[in-house]
């Protein structure tokens, strides 16, 4: 198996997701982060994940749809999806998809670790 292009932690109920990556534009890694969240969605009856951006500076339009997908994934399980410290350029391509209006987004991962329901 490669090696993982993400680090984890788990934090009273919530896994922490981060990127090693600070630009997601590769299809095939793109390929494999969706697959290595996929997995920790499956792990769980009702998953709670926190995805921070905080070293990416690019993501791909194939990285957006990849949480899309992860987002459905979570939705079918009743899990909660929130995403935190998105760069404000990447920011703006969520507003111009409208994906800042299906995604739970907070400034800091602090803040998002406050938003899931207790």
């Amino acid at each position: 198996m490669s090696e993982s292009r993400l680090r984890l932690s788990e934090n009273e109920g919530v896994t922490l997701v981060e990127f090693v990556d600070r630009n997601i534009l590769d299809e095939a890694n793109i390929q494999a982060i969706n697959e290595e969240i996929t997995g920790e969605i499956e792990k769980s009856d009702t998953p709670r994940l926190l995805i921070s951006f905080s070293n990416v500076d690019h993501l791909s339009s194939a990285a957006l749809g990849a949480l899309i997908t992860i987002n459905n994934k979570i939705k079918e399980k009743a899990g909660e999806l929130h995403l935190a410290n998105i760069d404000p350029q990447i920011y703006e391509v969520f507003v111009i998809t409208r994906l800042n209006k299906l995604f739970n987004i907070h400034d800091t991962t602090d803040e998002a670790r406050e938003a899931f329901a207790n």
